[in-house]
């Protein structure tokens, strides 16, 4: 702590800027002598009010981290949800290269994806499932530290936390008495269906969870191991279908992941011989996205833009996601008017790779009533984001390129003019597509886009 305020006071003397939070570095639970090296190891602007973390630390207890996360124990998911918070983190501009490929821990991403699907067993409303539903995770523990277990305990005339002896004898005695309905733990709000606060308690555990999923997915190393292992690819669907009941952080978190794995993403996968933890099929995972794509809020629909826009990469996924397209289409179009630049920015993405795909989506995406209005409003604005501009011209340039949009697309020829005589930065996209709008299909087309470098 002495060294730390050392190290700020003399930041501050010197007028340098004000530390970042960076990546943990060292760990309590090391030697002091490797504390201290990985400290002097460390640059100064590490030296501020930031937890270290030793780099070995995931290596000498994934183990420990698994069986944890599999105990379904209060105090051991804690544990473990808070060292892998800290250990999937990683800055942009971080000097530790050995990051540990956390995917790669044996069970480590079943576990988590349990921790989730330990929650959404019981998400749902009681008096829309009103069945006792079997525990998984901490089987083989009597009392599992979520909610109000051992207060229920002593209401039903056993003996509180306080007494650990007590509780151990009462649960052996309970064990060997026959079922009794009135008991708590057979109860609805009971062990196997937790009260409100250990509802409440499971509910953060899974958001942490998917957290942690989503800092993996920002590791190279980690997206083609996610990208086909179904079972986190099912629940990442399942939480986006169920997006309007599920907690609104959760379902940022998964979206977020699937950005991330979309460009590797195979929806074949629903279908393939790999064993399957949840019922979804190609078909439903696309209309889960385009609900994403529909919805209000600005941060889902921007990312479900962009997984559609990454997705139709793949020419597996063409099949499924064009027959969707009418829809795509429409929505993407609304997105361009919005003020939202982030908004305008997924949208172009998204229609840049669509337009790229076959003949038939540019002769759709061209009988779209305003997409050519608000494609050429982006350019003359124009974006601040120099490329969405240059990829809001090319689809425009793919649209003409088909004969038959040439005839809806005259219509905008003085618009065209206008952007090529204003020096703009897309005046060649312009004096090519005015060229596809005004010339007949010659040999002197191949010449000419020889000469314009097409």
């Amino acid at each position: 702590m002495q060294k730390r305020e050392q190290g700020k006071s003399a930041a501050s003397d010197a007028g340098a800027p004000a530390p970042k939070r960076g990546r943990p570095l060292g760990s309590g639970t090391i030697s002091s002598a490797a504390a201290a090296s990985a400290e002097a190891a460390a640059p100064a602007s590490l030296l501020g009010p930031t937890l270290q973390v030793h780099s070995a630390f995931a290596d000498q207890n994934h183990k420990r981290i698994v069986l944890a996360l599999q105990s379904g124990l209060k105090s051991e998911l804690t544990w473990a949800l808070n060292a892998l918070n800290l250990l999937s983190f990683k800055e942009k501009d971080e000097v530790r290269k050995d990051a540990t490929p956390l995917a790669k821990v044996p069970g480590l991403l079943d576990a988590l994806l349990q921790v989730i699907d330990d929650w959404r067993d019981i998400a749902l409303p009681k008096d829309i499932s009103k069945t006792r539903r079997a525990r998984i995770l901490g089987v083989n523990a009597g009392v599992t530290g979520f909610g109000n277990e051992y207060e229920a305990l002593s209401l039903n005339g056993h003996p509180s936390k306080s007494n650990a002896a007590t509780v151990t004898d009462a649960l052996a005695q309970k064990g060997a008495t026959k079922h009794r309905p009135e008991d708590w733990w057979y109860d609805e709000d009971g062990l196997f269906n937790l009260d409100e606060e250990g509802r409440a308690e499971k509910q953060q555990c899974a958001v942490a969870a998917s957290n942690i999923v989503r800092n993996f997915s920002f590791m190279g190393e980690n997206e083609i191991i996610m990208a086909q292992n179904r079972h986190c690819v099912e629940t990442v669907f399942q939480c986006i279908e169920d997006h309007g009941t599920e907690d609104e952080e959760l379902v940022t978190n998964v979206l977020e992941i699937l950005v991330n794995l979309a460009p590797l993403l195979d929806l074949r996968i629903f279908s393939s011989s790999k064993p399957s933890f949840i019922n979804i099929t190609e078909k439903r995972a696309v209309q889960a996205i385009i609900a994403m794509l529909e919805s209000s809020v600005k941060v889902w629909h921007c990312s479900a833009a962009e997984i559609i826009g990454r997705m139709v990469i793949n020419p597996d996924n063409e099949p499924f996601l064009l027959s969707f397209a009418p829809q795509i289409y429409k929505r993407l179009v609304d997105l361009l008017s919005l003020p939202a630049l982030d908004a305008q920015a997924a949208a172009v993405g998204a229609l840049y790779n669509l337009a790229e795909v076959n003949t038939d989506c540019r002769l759709k995406l061209a009988s779209e009533r305003w997409v050519v209005d608000r494609l050429l409003k982006i350019v003359k604005a124009p974006h601040p984001v120099h490329d969405i501009c240059r990829k809001a011209a090319m689809i425009l340039e793919n649209l003409v390129s088909e004969p038959q949009n040439r005839v809806h697309l005259l219509a905008y020829e003085n618009a065209f003019a206008e952007v090529l005589i204003s020096e703009s930065k897309q005046s060649d996209s312009f004096a090519r597509i005015l060229y596809e709008l005004t010339s007949r299909p010659s040999s002197k087309l191949g010449m000419t886009r020889a000469v314009w470098g097409m």
